[in-house]
């Protein structure tokens, strides 16, 4: 397993924890993580080099990219934990209050 995939797979094992949920997280000998938890098994792999995005995450079959760790979590996250509802932040240039 190459150093990302044991930084990848020692995050998604204290993901688990800070989520309050039961699972495993295994890696494979391809460098592919699984997560197991709650009757999902998630793969995620590092997607082609020639890839715009950097992970595949596969669940059901179902191939999804992910361009950072950051959309694999969030990804994850919401397949275990239907009721997570994902918060995005945006921002936006705003006139200055006058005083």
């Amino acid at each position: 397993m190459s150093a990302i995939s044991e930084h990848l797979h020692e995050l998604m094992a204290q993901s688990l924890v800070a989520w309050r949920l039961i699972g495993s997280v295994h890696g494979m000998n391809d460098g592919a993580i699984v997560v197991s938890c709650q009757g999902h098994n998630i793969c995620i792999e590092q997607a082609a080099p020639d890839s715009p995005f950097r992970w595949i995450v596969i669940v059901n079959s179902r191939r999804r990219a992910a361009v950072s760790v950051v959309a694999v979590l969030r990804q994850v996250r919401t397949v275990l934990d239907p009721g997570y509802e994902t918060m995005r932040a945006r921002i936006a240039p705003h006139p200055l209050v006058p005083m």
